[in-house]
């Protein structure tokens, strides 16, 4: 699910990205919020927000697949954990940036400093 935009911001800055049931659990989203592409992965039931495009050679990691909490790169097979952004495989080096989410009324918002 390729997503472009927002629904709406909430009292604390949050925005709005899908709710909840759009994004099915081992599954993935890329989203546009403020000229940035956000990857979510809904991992087991929680849900994680990280950059979608991998440092190592400007890839979509929304193109590559989820595997457990790791995401890999569909260019050169870098995977990076989704909790924490780290790579878990060469040949990227960089942390990704995650980003806070939380859940409200069953729809899913990112807060995003930028913003």
């Amino acid at each position: 699910m390729k997503m472009n935009g927002y629904l709406h911001v909430n009292k604390t800055n949050a925005i709005a990205l899908t709710t909840t049931d759009n994004i099915k659990v081992g599954k993935m989203a890329v989203f546009t919020v403020a000229e940035q592409e956000i990857l979510v992965a809904n991992v087991k039931g929680h849900f994680y927000a990280l950059d979608n495009i991998c440092p190592h050679e400007d890839a979509s990691l929304y193109k590559g697949a989820l595997h457990g909490d790791c995401v890999e790169c569909p260019l050169h097979g870098s995977r990076f954990n989704v909790k924490t952004g780290e790579p878990q495989e060469e040949p990227a080096t960089e942390i990704l940036k995650t980003y806070p989410l939380h859940i409200e009324n069953n729809t899913l918002y990112i807060q995003i400093d930028e913003c």
